[in-house]
């Protein structure tokens, strides 16, 4: 170990060099790239001028080690790089053990966290892109149609309690919040309750929670790709990129509070621990024989707290979505590669990811306990941890039995996957209930259609290729490029890390495959991967200093020292030229997603003319006193909540909607359809949709000709105009009863029946042509109040005779209303 006064003599000949060339920044960093790749070099092995090395060596900043050269002090070159003041002990001497000298240097310098903080901000202004359709007249109008059933059930838990320490709300849950996300039900009622539990409180968590969930993932992300590259630009970039996937950005905009936000946390958190056990242990190895690493690793504190966190975000991670089984997948393989990772390298497979054992033991304690004291979730799925747990024992134990044997560990693999595949074999066998349940929901996770997220990320309509860039953006092919690497250096070297990113990545880039709405989940590794993509690209043209986990031939990183000189965890400020080249290359990356976020996040908010619907069924249900279900909306399934939500707060279901709603629109009988609603239905919203539809059909009559006829066309009974936009692109109606006008005229004639109508700016003729029956009578049922003419008379219906259904003769009313 260099002493002090060694540091401060090479961290000022550094300076002096670096003050004395233009090109010492560059010249430094190919020794520093060389000297990570091996202890000692040659002056063969660099990329540099005789002169310059020399007065490098002239300068003791390299000096000769057995024949070959080696830097002199690294953390004094490097914290002269960056801008630091020297550290206290050289970081040449040698490793110390793990992280935990680690954990206090992970979040880096002032600069570094600027950094985060910009990074941080940028994921800030990607969700809050939709501010203004989310903000209308003192309403929050959430995007999308998921957000109000969780604005639903959370209201109706702070209906029970507003205090954050009845827990027992949470083990009393209606059936409808316990089926398959009590838990976010339970953590979006209780944040509430911290806020004091009214529709303020409500309103709030329905707004902002969505985007301060991405901003704590974001702090994961960069705590994940620090701790694994030991590179804090590295974790900037890998912020950045996540900022800026419009997939993850739609989903976790401003308003949409759904299941996802609480999932990608705890999916990040999940990583973050998995990751710190590998890379603690990796780190200890690089200075101890193995049997002395993993010793260490277990005598550590953070060891077992790390193993705590694991457990209680497995635990959590099965109540807060329908699919939860599905990211045990990535975990299960991960462990399955780990113990075939540790037995080619002599490591007891056991002893080694005993904290990962641990944690799923906590994580299947806390999922079967909810499940059998509050009756959360199906059993098949409380018990996935167990069963995951179950096969780790037995997949690790095969592992130390294949390191005693020395056998090849690619018959390990093959070994685990039969036992897997027993496994559900025997689930299947024993437990046909269970069984049924979990083909039931994968199929309806992984198999159902029918909506936009449902389709593939690589789908054929976007050429394949395009997709994930649409989606995900150019952080795709830079995460996919590291990918490869990271799947090439764990076949070489022990890098558990680096299997765990690949694993995730690689699992839920399947998923994505099937279904796109997995990509946000997929993006959270990706990003990390991505990442280390960027600055090394970056580096290639000479803007950045290489990445620590891909700098020289062999990709090995140098350890880290108890003053963490060699790990970079700081930023050095680049001049103006390469500041801009660095802004440009930034904007080129991340251009086509800063375009696509905001356009893939409008396309789920509500428009103007959905929002006038809105209100004016609201007033309109207000008015005449209607309440649910003579107040339900019927609509097109995808807006079906937002409607009900606001109009009456029933914003559960959408299965009547669905199952209704395509052919009453596509039907050319919309007054048939009246009778079929059974005062099930009290108001329409028909909206444009895309292709051809017949001038008959009930879409084209009502938004088209409003209801009031047109080319011919007879005007509708039942339907009265409460709102339509300039566009005419949504319309809302009333369903009433309609008033009936009964006249007298000459058998065979026909009389018209009209009156003018007003709805905000629109103004037309409502017109009838009524046949004269053989009894020399008329009746027309008319959906509008005003003065009628009815052939040469004049007959006024008012908005009571529509709603009760009065019948009316021209001069008078009886008084036979329904």
């Amino acid at each position: 170990m260099t002493d002090d006064a060694d540091s401060s003599a090479v961290s000022d000949a550094t300076t002096a060099f670096l003050d004395d060339r233009d090109d010492g920044e560059r010249a430094l960093e190919v020794v520093l790239e060389a000297d990570s790749a091996s202890s000692t070099w040659t002056f063969d092995d660099i990329e540099l001028d005789s002169g310059t090395f020399g007065e490098l060596v002239s300068r003791g900043i390299v000096t000769k080690a057995d024949g070959e050269y080696r830097v002199a002090d690294v953390g004094a070159v490097e914290a002269v790089l960056a801008g630091e003041e020297v550290p206290r002990e050289s970081s040449d001497t040698g490793p110390v053990g793990g992280l935990d000298s680690f954990e206090l240097g992970i979040w880096g310098d002032r600069r570094a966290l600027a950094g985060l903080a910009g990074a941080l901000f940028l994921a800030f202004v990607m969700r809050i892109t939709q501010f203004r359709s989310v903000f209308r007249d003192g309403r929050v109008v959430s995007p999308g149609n998921d957000p109000y059933f969780y604005r639903y059930w959370m209201e109706e838990l702070l209906a029970e309690s507003t205090s954050p320490t009845d827990i027992g709300t949470l083990a009393e849950m209606p059936p409808g919040a316990l089926s398959r996300r009590p838990l976010t039900h339970g953590l979006n009622w209780w944040i509430a309750t911290l806020f004091g539990g009214d529709q303020w409180a409500a309103e709030l968590v329905a707004t902002w929670l969505p985007v301060a969930a991405t901003l704590a993932l974001g702090v994961v992300v960069y705590a994940l790709a620090v701790v694994v590259t030991r590179d804090v630009r590295v974790g900037i970039a890998s912020v950045v990129l996540l900022a800026v996937a419009p997939v993850h950005a739609v989903y976790t905009q401003v308003a949409f509070l759904e299941h996802r936000l609480h999932q990608y946390f705890w999916l990040g958190v999940t990583l973050l621990t998995l990751a710190w056990l590998a890379v603690d242990l990796t780190r200890r190895r690089e200075s101890m024989d193995a049997r002395t690493a993993v010793r260490e690793h277990l005598g550590s504190p953070m060891t077992w707290m790390s193993a705590v966190v694991l457990g209680v975000a497995l635990g959590v991670s099965v109540h807060l979505w329908g699919g939860s089984p599905l990211v045990f997948i990535p975990l299960a393989v991960y462990i399955g590669l780990r113990a075939a990772v540790d037995a080619r390298e002599e490591i007891s497979p056991t002893l080694a990811n005993l904290p990962v054992l641990v944690g799923l033991g906590i994580g299947s304690g806390l999922s079967v306990w909810l499940h059998a004291n509050w009756g959360w979730r199906l059993a098949f799925v409380a018990y996935t941890p167990v069963l995951v747990l179950g096969g780790a024992v037995a997949v690790l134990a095969l592992g130390d039995l294949w390191r005693r044997l020395e056998v090849r560990t690619g018959g390990l693999v093959a070994l685990e996957a039969g036992v897997a595949g027993l496994g559900l074999y025997a689930l299947r066998r024993l437990r046909p209930e269970d069984w049924a349940d979990a083909r039931g929901r994968a199929d309806d996770l992984l198999f159902r259609d029918g909506a936009t997220e449902t389709a593939s990320l690589f789908t054929i309509d976007y050429a394949v290729i395009f997709g994930p860039l649409i989606q995900i953006g150019v952080g795709f092919y830079l995460g996919l490029a590291v990918l490869v690497w990271a799947v090439w250096s764990a076949s070489r070297r022990y890098e558990p890390a680096w299997v765990l990113l690949a694993v995730y990545a690689s699992v839920f880039m399947v998923f994505a495959a099937i279904q796109v709405r997995f990509a946000a989940q997929f993006v959270i590794p990706l990003s990390v991967l991505g990442g280390v993509g960027l600055v090394y690209a970056l580096s290639v043209i000479d803007l950045a200093r290489r990445p620590l986990p891909l700098r020289g031939e062999t990709g090995q990183a140098r350890p880290v020292a108890a003053d963490g000189g060699n790990d970079t965890r700081s930023i050095a400020l680049p001049d103006g030229r390469k500041a801009a080249y660095i802004l440009g290359i930034g904007l080129l990356v991340c251009g086509m997603s800063l375009l696509y976020v905001p356009g893939l996040s409008g396309q789920i908010t509500h428009d103007d003319g959905q929002y006038e619907a809105v209100v004016a069924i609201e007033e309109h249900a207000a008015e005449t006193d209607r309440a649910y279900p003579q107040s339900f909306v019927l609509s097109e399934w995808g807006d079906n909540r937002m409607y009900n939500y606001f109009v009456s707060g029933e914003s559960q279901r959408y299965d009547y909607a669905m199952s209704n709603y395509d052919d009453f629109r596509s039907g050319d009988d919309p007054d048939g359809h009246y009778e079929q609603f059974e005062d099930r239905v009290g108001y329409v919203v028909v909206t444009e949709v895309d292709g051809d539809v017949p001038a008959e059909s009930a879409q084209v009559r009502l938004l088209e000709d409003l209801g009031a006829g047109g080319d011919g066309g007879d005007a509708l009974a039942h339907y009265q105009l409460l709102s339509v936009d300039d566009e005419r692109s949504a319309a809302a109606f009333a369903v009433v009863p309609g008033a009936t006008i009964d006249a007298p005229g000459e058998p065979g004639d026909t009389v018209d029946v009209r009156t003018d109508v007003s709805v905000g700016d629109e103004s037309f003729a409502y017109e009838r042509e009524v046949p004269v029956g053989e009894d020399g009578r008329l009746e027309v049922t008319v959906p509008y109040a005003g003065a009628y003419s009815v052939g040469d008379e004049r007959v006024d219906v008012s908005e009571t005779d529509v709603m009760n259904g009065s019948r009316i003769e021209v001069g008078g009313i009886e008084d036979d209303s329904n």
